[in-house]
């Protein structure tokens, strides 16, 4: 069985992680998406939050692999490990994002060989989507109808509106 973990924070899952999601689950029997925890990283919505959106908006995706949705704080290395996947899969939007990931890579390679990460390129209409500037433009009362789902949207108004 091909399994492959799509780490992230998804605070919150936007659509160019759903594409990202879609197709990396062309590419494996299991995808587990890793919700890491990051507490350094401060995030807009709970563990438990982020875990429910990102479950919802998968079980609407029609695709052929199983998806999972799973917590981790570990190492990165580490959790592969727990859901035993083979594959490390990671989206690129630009150069910037190639840098650190290319950093990530060999800390990884230098602590397991075993397990390979697969860069996927984000969607051109996709690429400048990132769950930073989503939740700013959320935060100024901006318009994220093109970057989030209906319902990840009604979640980031609705916190913002309770601030």
């Amino acid at each position: 069985m091909r399994i492959a973990l799509y780490p992230g924070t998804f605070d919150p899952v936007t659509l160019g992680h759903i594409d990202i999601i879609e197709r990396a689950a062309a590419l494996v029997d299991r995808l587990v998406i890793g919700v890491a925890i990051n507490r350094d990283k401060g995030p807009l919505f709970s563990l438990e939050e982020r875990v429910a959106m990102l479950e919802a908006e998968c079980a609407r995706l029609k695709v052929d692999a199983e998806i999972v949705v799973h917590p981790f704080e570990n190492l990165l290395i580490d959790c592969a490990h727990d859901v035993g996947a083979q594959l490390i899969v990671r989206g690129l939007r630009a150069v910037a994002d190639f840098e650190y990931e290319f950093q990530m890579v060999g800390m990884n390679r230098a602590l397991d060989s075993s397990v390979e990460t697969v860069f996927l390129m984000a969607d051109a209409r996709r690429q400048a989507i990132a769950s930073k500037l989503v939740k700013e433009i959320a935060r100024l009362g901006g318009d994220v109808t093109h970057f989030v789902t209906p319902d990840v949207k009604a979640a980031l108004l609705a916190r913002y509106s309770a601030a």
